[in-house]
């Protein structure tokens, strides 16, 4: 008889760690979670549970050897009494076949049957857990892909700019795929290269190359040491996808960086209200494809009136009051988006209006409006940008009125100044020849030679008074320095100055003069005063005015006048702008230059400024 079998161990349920696939306790299919490692302990059992899952109709192994152990002995029993009651029944000649027919044959058959009975069931377990060692190979691999996947997404996140992205997805190609060569390539030119673990630096014809487009431009080139699988193909189709996504955002990065600048740039070049708003308004609105757009500024009494506005019918004129819409934008803690009826109110044609209150720490400063024809234009906007730029555009608006205020107090205080001149130099003169001439009409009869003599004095004091004022005006006409350029412009200034003053007036300009701005505007300021003292105090024949750029810009003014003492007159202002020598020293060191007055009684003046170049 055969020995009874070993009692089975209790199989373990399925639901154990080791029979969930990789994914199974991340919910939601995300990569990310929890990691399988191959020091993971893997048992037989755990990895094969029922054999019966795929033989249906069969009993488990654990139930065959029960059936075997349980069921066979008592049977044999059965059938062995049985089988002696009927040989004893037999002759006694046929006991001894029988009994070798019996023991010989059929007890080595139920035995044979019965052992290959669980042997079946063995086999069955083995094919199980082969295929489930298969799977979980499968489920690690799967999980590896998804794991690099998640990187190149997330690098591909983080790149800064479009060669980082190429780089950073060629390197995340040949890991994710297993390939020995990648190259990516997009639009413009730009392209990116990496291999995996090879001795070729670059591809060969031994190789097996892969090739799949990516959307919007650009292709990915991989190369195998084997034919790319099926899955190999649809791992390329899906990495171009997040490729084509890494390089959108890092193109929309640049162009928001681009537009930033561009506003930036509007801010710092423009003060006219008026135009500064619509730079800065055009620019917003390319961005988004926004048809129409609107400005409106709290005026001081604190009311929203329209200050630039411009649709498909061009600017309209400003003052306005602001729409409701409008008011609704400026009590928002952020930007509004209307519906239609209320965008009609903004801008006649435009079915969708997105609003962005501007607003500093001194509170409201007005609202910005963006309109356009197409109802729902600003749902996929980036409004956050547009946010950003109308902060900008709140600072400029600050600035530019800044300026303005600026502006109105140096009108003022030239106005002052005229006034006083007048008053102290030209009105006193007129009236010492007013005086002149009543003195002359009384003497004009009694005394006619001292009469004519009064009358030459009040005439020679009426034409230095004239020159005067032709000296004031001149001083005083404004200059366009933006419009023709520092050079061109101390040239019409030098020219138009030796007529005004009847004096010989030379100008001389060598080198290249490359100056920002800001120093062509203090240049040309110390020109202007330089050359009005000339003709105030200088009572000089002739000037000479040299520009040399060289490593630094040097401005030259020098007469052959009457000269001064520089130690005693320092603090003496011009009577054309207002400038004294020490301001003019502090205005050119302020911007990194040098200032120095070379003078003495009876041998002319020598100003020289010397300004670093751009």
């Amino acid at each position: 008889m055969p020995d009874a079998p070993a009692p089975p161990r209790p199989d373990p349920p399925l639901n154990t760690p080791a029979h969930r696939p990789p994914h199974a306790d991340r919910g939601g299919g995300e990569p990310g979670g929890s990691e399988l490692t191959a020091a993971e302990p893997l048992s037989t059992a755990a990895l094969t549970g029922e054999v019966g899952g795929d033989l249906p109709g069969a009993f488990r192994l654990s139930d065959r050897v029960k059936v075997v152990r349980n069921v066979l002995p008592p049977l044999i029993v059965l059938v062995v009494g049985a089988v002696e009651f009927l040989i004893s029944l037999l002759p006694a000649s046929q006991e001894l076949w029988a009994h070798l027919l019996f023991y010989g044959l059929v007890g080595p058959a139920v035995t044979y049957f019965s052992v290959e009975w669980i042997a079946e069931g063995t086999r069955a377990r083995e094919r199980a857990e082969r295929e489930l060692r298969d799977l979980y190979g499968q489920l690690r691999a799967s999980h590896a892909q998804l794991g690099a996947v998640q990187a190149l997404m997330r690098d591909l996140t983080d790149a800064a700019d479009m060669n980082a992205v190429l780089d950073v997805a060629a390197r995340g190609a040949v890991r994710v795929t297993g390939a020995t060569h990648a190259t990516l390539t997009v639009p413009g030119g730009l392209s990116g290269s990496a291999r995996g673990e090879t001795l070729l630096s670059s591809p060969s014809a031994a190789l097996y190359p892969l090739r799949v487009s990516i959307p919007g431009g650009g292709a990915l080139a991989l190369h195998f040491d084997a034919p790319p699988s099926p899955e190999s193909e649809s791992l390329a189709q899906a990495l171009a996808a997040e490729v084509a996504r890494g390089v959108e955002a890092v193109r929309q990065r640049t162009l928001d960086l681009m537009t930033l600048y561009s506003v930036d740039q509007s801010i710092r070049a423009e003060r006219n209200m008026r135009r500064l708003l619509s730079r800065v308004t055009r620019t917003m609105a390319d961005r988004v494809g926004a048809e129409a757009r609107a400005v409106f500024l709290t005026d001081q009494d604190s009311v929203l009136r329209l200050e630039y506005a411009q649709d498909r019918q061009g600017e309209a004129r400003g003052g306005g009051v602001a729409p409701p819409f409008a008011l609704r934008v400026a009590q928002a803690d952020g930007p509004l988006i209307t519906t239609a009826a209320d965008a009609g109110e903004v801008f006649p044609d435009a079915r969708s209006v997105l609003g962005i209150p501007m607003r500093d720490d001194e509170g409201l400063v007005g609202v910005l409006m963006l309109g356009d024809a197409r109802p729902n234009a600003f749902d996929d906007a980036r409004v956050s940008l547009l946010a950003l730029m109308a902060g900008q555009a709140t600072l400029a608006v600050r600035n530019a009125r800044a300026y303005l205020y600026s502006e109105e107090l140096a009108i003022s205080d030239e106005r002052a100044r005229i006034a006083r001149e007048i008053h102290d130099g030209v009105a006193q003169s007129l009236a010492f020849a007013a005086l002149k001439l009543d003195v002359v009409a009384r003497q004009v009869h009694s005394d006619p030679a001292r009469a004519e003599s009064e009358v030459r004095a009040a005439t020679t004091l009426l034409r230095e008074q004239i020159r005067e004022v032709r000296r004031s005006i001149f001083a005083l006409r404004p200059i366009d320095l933006e419009r023709y350029g520092l050079l061109e412009t101390v040239r019409r200034y030098v020219l138009d100055f030796g007529e005004q003053n009847s004096l010989r007036a030379t100008l001389d300009i060598s080198g290249d003069v490359h100056l920002s701005p800001g120093d062509e505007a203090v240049v040309f300021r110390i020109l202007q005063e330089s050359l009005n003292n000339v003709a105030k105090h200088a009572r000089a024949q002739e000037v000479r005015v040299t520009l040399h750029g060289g490593e630094h810009v040097t401005l030259r003014v020098q007469d052959d006048g009457a000269g001064f003492d520089p130690e005693q007159a320092t603090g003496r202002v011009s009577s054309a702008g207002g400038l004294g020598l020490l301001q003019m020293r502090e205005r050119v060191e302020a911007r990194g230059g040098l200032y120095r007055v070379l003078s003495s009684p009876g041998h002319g003046t020598l100003i020289e400024a010397e300004m670093p170049q751009a």
